[in-house]
């Protein structure tokens, strides 16, 4: 481990369940953190701003700013800045993210048809009428772009269904693809590394979600360190398309790990 020169993080079922810290999550960051290695904290969450998830977070402890957070929303702003700059969008999403799609063209008139349909996290926004609105924007020609393929998370009321489930039926129903921005997209861990200056052979990625966060980030050679809390099933770990550089039982057990 003498190479690791930054530790890229999960958050959701890492760190915390329900934005409550998991045992020992925030004594091992500190201990991380006191060892001079970077960190940057890399989310799928798309119900809170990067200000208000560093906010919760510092509130319980944790050593983390707003600098040290790259979310889907920020990583979906610069994609369509770079990909499809002035497209007019519409947002089907669980929590208000605006404040973290820096640029983007909202098209709120209900008779706009939108040229990019962007799909968030889910939540009781995603009803039938919402969804049903959505199809109808694909089927006139409109790109679907979503912030990940997430197709549950774990709360303190256990799995919850994720926009995963409800992409996977968009993209059947209209026939398309999205373009995913989010992990376990290559440019989301290309974008962490930037932010952080090191290679990814010089990095570590943490994450409770087998394929997206660990097997993603070592098929971008970043080191994989898989943890049996949040979202983690033996089953899942089983039928995965590759193995995790490591296993841990939780981030707790990470500084070890590292010395």
């Amino acid at each position: 481990m003498d190479s690791v020169r930054a530790l890229l993080i999960d958050i959701d079922g890492v760190l915390t369940v329900s934005w409550q810290p998991l045992a020992g999550a925030v004594e091992a960051l500190r201990e991380i953190r006191d060892s001079g290695l970077a960190v940057a904290l890399l989310t799928n969450t798309t119900s809170r701003t990067r200000a208000s998830i560093a906010g919760t977070l510092s509130a319980a402890g944790f050593p983390v700013a707003a600098e040290d957070i790259l979310t889907a929303p920020a990583v979906t702003a610069a994609y369509l800045a770079d990909h499809l700059p002035g497209a007019h969008c519409t947002l089907l999403n669980s929590g208000d993210i605006r404040e973290d799609l820096v640029g983007v063209s909202f098209a709120d008139d209900a008779d706009t048809v939108p040229d990019v349909v962007i799909l968030g996290g889910a939540g009781p926004e995603f009803d039938y009428t919402a969804l049903n609105r959505a199809f109808g924007h694909l089927q006139r020609g409109a790109r679907l772009v979503a912030m990940h393929r997430n197709l549950y998370w774990r709360t303190d009321r256990g799995l919850q269904l994720d926009s995963g489930a409800f992409l996977l039926g968009l993209e059947q129903a209209a026939h398309t693809k999205a373009v995913v921005t989010g992990k376990p997209s290559p440019a989301f861990f290309e974008a962490a590394l930037a932010h952080l200056g090191v290679s990814a052979g010089q990095a570590l990625m943490v994450g409770d979600d087998i394929e997206s966060d660990v097997l993603a980030a070592q098929h971008a050679g970043v080191t994989g360190v898989l943890v049996r809390t949040g979202k983690y099933l033996p089953e899942t770990h089983r039928a995965a398309s590759g193995e995790p550089d490591h296993v841990l039982d939780s981030f707790a057990d990470l500084p070890a790990l590292l010395r």
